[in-house]
């Protein structure tokens, strides 16, 4: 479950710019809530730091998830996604994934050369080291969140899709983003303005559907993704901001 969302939140980004503030900066904490049906499920959390690469600066991102109640009893999880990418041109470096699922386990880093073309794949588990071709415009899975805040969102028209790559799971991923439109949603903050997103994902495996997954960030320049929801095989998971800190801008929120 923990994985759906983090697969989810991550794949969602549009591959055009456009100058804006800077959405986010070192410091900045989010913490997400999950529900799995009526249930209280686990919580994410995603927090900036800083690292020197050859005396350039990079962003690095450490995003968790842990289940919480009944759902730990019946099926532990305990997560944790790391990023480190470059500032400018925003892209990855390196990327860590270490998550233990019920008794699934994965423990791999991702090295990235856009210079060479190449991906550099560390499996732990297995003693395994491989490399894979990449395009330019590669995002990995938690990198994507945050190219996606950096980017203008504007002139985006409804329904309008928008394609993008990830390499994921060793392998690049094309993965396909629905803009519909705005709403105002009630938040435990009060009422925020958001732009709506439908990722399309793969019907039968996990999901009902290719739409059946909603997706809000919040229209203005932070672009905090704030709420999302799947209608799965089995029942639904919904997950919502609940704490933040060390937003490098204002966080407009609605009271009446």
């Amino acid at each position: 479950m923990k994985k759906i969302f983090l697969l989810l939140i991550f794949i969602s980004f549009p591959t055009f710019s456009q100058k804006n503030t800077q959405p986010f900066k070192e410091g900045e904490f989010l913490k997400y809530k999950i529900n799995y049906g009526l249930l209280s499920a686990g919580f994410m959390s995603l927090e900036i730091n800083s690292s020197i690469l050859n005396n350039e600066k990079l962003f690095h991102i450490n995003g968790k998830g842990w289940t919480t109640g009944v759902v730990n009893f019946i099926f532990p999880v305990e997560d944790n996604y790391q990023t480190y990418f470059f500032q400018k041109p925003l892209r990855p470096y390196r990327f860590i994934r270490k998550i233990d699922e019920g008794g699934y386990i994965k423990n791999k880093e991702i090295y990235f050369d856009f210079q060479k073309h190449k991906a550099k794949v560390i499996d732990y588990k297995h003693n395994t080291e491989k490399i894979f071709f990449i395009q330019n415009d590669v995002q990995d899975m938690l990198s994507s969140l945050f190219y996606l805040r950096s980017l203008g969102l504007s002139n985006l028209k409804i329904d309008e899709i928008i394609n993008i790559n990830m390499f994921f799971d060793e392998q690049m991923n094309k993965i396909k983003l629905r803009y519909k439109g705005k709403d105002i949603i009630n938040t435990k903050f009060g009422k925020v303005k958001t732009l709506i997103f439908k990722p399309m994902v793969q019907s039968g495996r996990i999901f009902k559907d290719e739409e059946t997954v909603t997706f809000w960030i919040t229209d203005d320049k932070n672009k905090i993704p704030i709420k999302i929801k799947a209608a799965i095989l089995v029942g639904s998971v919904k997950a919502e901001l609940i704490e933040y800190k060390g937003l490098a801008n204002s966080f407009p929120i609605i009271f009446n």
